[in-house]
C-alpha cells in the first residue's frame, strides 16, 4: 500500500518552520539554467516573479511553503490584480510560482503542488500590437544618411521583421551562422535550442549593404564575430537594438509602445493573414508551446472583424 501524502494545509510542525520559501530560490534558479536549459534572461524573469510572490508570502505571514493553499494563491492573485498588472505579466508570475512548486515536488520538499490546481487568468483580452505591412515599410525604410550607422540599423529591422526573431536572437547571431547566399540564418533561441531563420530578399539586401559597405569599418580595430556591431567592434546587445526600434519608430510617428517585439508580433500576424499554417509558424517563432502560437489567430480575427465593421454596409 502506497504511502499517505502529507497534506499541505496541516497544522505547521517545527520542521515545516525550517520550509520557508527563500531558502529554496538559489537552487531552483540554479535548476533552471543547467536542468531546464533556460536563458539567463529567462532565469532573472523567474528570479523576480519568485522574489515577489516570496515578499508576499512575508507580508501575509505564510512562513512555510507547507502552508501554500488555494485560499492563499488566491489572495496573492487578487493583489496582483488591485495593481493594475497586465493579465500577461499576472500569468507569468503564476507560471514561474508553478515551476517552483514543481521543482519542490521533485526535491521531495512537497509532497504534491497545490498551485497546479490553478488556472491561469484569461488571455483573450490582451492582444499584441501589430503594424500594418505599410507602416512596417516606412520603419524599415526609416534610416537615413543623417544616421551613424543606417546600413547597420536597416539591417537590423529587416531582420527582425523578415525572421519573428527576438531582440536577444539577432544580438546573438554570429557572422558564421549567415548564408545569405541560401537566404537564412541560424539563431539561437530560448533554452539553448538552435534554429533556422529566413531572410527575404529585402533582409538579404540590407545585409549585403551593411556587410560590404558598414560593417568593415566598424570592425576594423578588433576581429569580431558577432553580426551586428557597434562603432567599437564589440557586439550589440537587446537593449541597443531595442534603442534602434525605438528610435525609427519615433522618427516615422509610431506609438511610444512600438518595440521589437512588435516587429516579431507583425511577422507572425502578417504570416497568418498570408496562409501559413499555425504549425509552421510555431517552428518559426521558435514557440515550445501550440498554444503560444495560437494568440496570433486571434490577432487576425480581430483584424477581419474590424474590417468587415469597417467595410460591411451594415457593419
Amino acid at each position: 500500500m502506497p504511502p499517505r501524502r502529507r497534506p499541505q494545509q496541516s497544522a505547521p510542525s517545527s520542521v515545516e518552520h525550517h520550509l520557508h520559501p527563500s531558502q529554496f530560490v538559489d537552487a531552483f534558479l540554479s535548476y533552471l539554467q543547467a536542468e531546464c536549459g533556460m536563458s539567463l534572461n529567462t532565469v532573472k524573469a523567474y528570479k523576480n516573479d519568485i522574489e515577489q510572490f516570496v515578499t508576499w508570502m512575508n507580508n501575509s505571514h505564510v512562513g512555510s511553503v507547507l502552508d501554500v493553499d488555494l485560499n492563499a494563491l488566491s489572495q496573492f492573485l487578487q493583489a496582483l490584480h488591485e495593481r493594475n498588472l497586465k493579465p500577461t505579466t499576472i500569468s507569468r508570475r503564476l507560471v514561474a510560482i508553478k515551476m517552483f512548486f514543481r521543482y519542490l515536488v521533485l526535491e521531495g520538499v512537497v509532497a504534491e503542488s497545490t498551485v497546479d490546481l490553478m488556472s491561469s487568468p484569461k488571455l483573450w483580452q490582451y492582444l499584441p500590437t501589430v503594424l500594418s505591412p505599410e507602416m512596417v515599410d516606412r520603419l524599415l525604410d526609416a534610416p537615413s544618411w543623417e544616421d551613424s550607422f543606417p546600413k547597420r540599423d536597416r539591417a537590423i529591422l529587416t531582420v527582425l521583421y523578415a525572421t519573428g526573431c527576438r531582440a536577444s536572437e539577432v544580438a546573438g547571431m554570429q557572422l558564421r551562422d549567415l548564408r545569405l547566399e541560401e537566404n537564412y540564418c541560424r539563431c539561437l533561441g530560448k533554452g539553448n535550442k538552435e534554429r533556422i531563420v529566413n531572410l527575404n530578399p529585402v533582409a538579404r539586401k540590407a545585409l549585403d549593404d551593411y556587410l560590404h559597405k558598414e560593417r568593415p569599418q566598424l570592425i576594423r580595430r578588433r576581429d569580431a564575430d558577432d553580426l551586428f556591431v557597434t562603432r567599437t567592434g564589440r557586439g550589440v546587445t537587446r537593449i541597443m537594438i531595442w534603442h534602434v526600434v525605438k528610435k525609427y519608430a519615433k522618427r516615422i510617428g509610431c506609438s511610444d509602445k512600438i518595440s521589437p517585439h512588435t516587429l516579431r508580433h507583425s511577422f507572425a500576424t502578417h504570416m497568418l493573414a498570408g496562409g501559413a499554417e499555425i504549425r509552421a509558424l510555431q517552428e518559426m517563432l521558435g514557440h515550445a508551446s501550440i498554444r503560444t502560437t495560437q494568440i496570433y489567430t486571434q490577432v487576425e480575427h480581430s483584424r477581419l472583424k474590424s474590417i468587415h465593421t469597417k467595410c460591411h454596409p451594415r457593419g
